[in-house]
């Protein structure tokens, strides 16, 4: 890595600085986001696990299965969401 010249920083605007860090901020802002995706991923995986323990019980609980299910439902469709938007910000180039 080479350092800019003192005088070139120094001569540099407050936009021209914001230009030169924008595509640190983008890749920061898309690693949020795919993390935030794999941890969507872990909460439908522990709340699947939980719909399959409950239907391996004698007894069912059909109104908590439900509210698992609708859950899961949810999260899904915040998956999706989170997914069109990052498709949406970061396209494929």
């Amino acid at each position: 890595m080479n350092l800019k010249p003192f005088k070139d920083l120094i001569a540099m605007s407050k936009e021209k600085l914001d230009e030169a860090m924008a595509p640190i901020r983008a890749r920061q802002v898309k690693s949020k986001a795919e993390l935030q995706l794999a941890e969507l991923d872990a909460k439908i995986l522990t709340k699947e696990t939980e719909i399959q323990e409950m239907c391996s019980q004698k007894d069912i609980d059909l109104p908590k299965l439900i509210d698992k299910l609708d859950e899961v439902a949810i999260i899904e469709r915040r998956k999706e969401q989170y997914s069109k938007v990052l498709a949406q910000l970061f396209p494929v180039e």
